[in-house]
């Protein structure tokens, strides 16, 4: 997916600013989850080559795309809700909150936002959700990329704090690894508690875990 299409539809139609939002981590035991929200130009002479997926692309090449994003887009915005807040409301509503706040966080006003998945927002701007529009609209590709970037640089540096979790390595999600330091460890500050309990030994492991 090197080219921007589907934004270039929304360009004829009379649409002047399409953004992409998408999201990384609404499945780790631990850390925030990371929305973010671009919006491309559609010139061919600055068409960025490769966008995908983040899941399917190298971290090397993830890291390549996010800053030529960064160079080449109108608008980005990048937002993380912590922990408590997923604990508190949820992670789907964390989730439809993180979007909300990256798509009125850009500092140009879309006309129109284009979601991952089957996400609608609570925004004043009008919307379409595309299944599989990490890997089919380059907006929402980049969106995930700089999500991921983000979020595991973040996790990166949390594990500098909490060596025992191996956060460099599993960014947080429930490998056989993390389970294991939990169990042995209990629970850290960034752990999401309606998540990870459970696997702590904690009395409380009956509150409700998400997946």
């Amino acid at each position: 997916m090197d080219r921007t299409d589907i934004e270039r539809e929304y360009f004829a139609k009379g649409y002047t600013a399409v953004a992409g939002v998408d999201e990384v981590g609404r499945g780790p035991l631990a850390g925030p989850v990371v929305c973010a929200a671009v919006i491309l130009p559609v010139e061919e002479e600055k068409q960025i080559e490769g966008i995908n997926d983040s899941k399917k692309l190298s971290a090397k090449k993830r890291e390549r795309l996010a800053q030529r994003i960064r160079e080449v887009a109108l608008a980005y915005c990048i937002v993380e809700v912590d922990e408590g807040t997923i604990d508190e409301i949820n992670i789907l509503q964390a989730t439809r909150l993180g979007m909300k706040r990256a798509v009125e966080g850009l500092s140009i006003s879309p006309d129109m936002v284009l979601t991952d998945g089957n996400m609608t927002l609570d925004v004043a701007f009008e919307q379409k959700s595309i299944v599989k529009g990490d890997a089919l609209v380059c907006s929402i590709g980049a969106a995930s990329i700089l999500a991921k970037t983000y979020r595991d640089a973040l996790m990166a540096e949390y594990a500098k704090k909490y060596p025992q979790y191996g956060f460099e390595r599993n960014a947080g999600y429930g490998t056989a690894e993390h389970i294991r330091a939990i169990r042995e460890n209990g629970l850290c500050e960034i752990h999401r508690k309606t998540f990870a309990q459970k696997f702590s030994g904690n009395a409380e492991s009956n509150l409700p875990v998400h997946t």
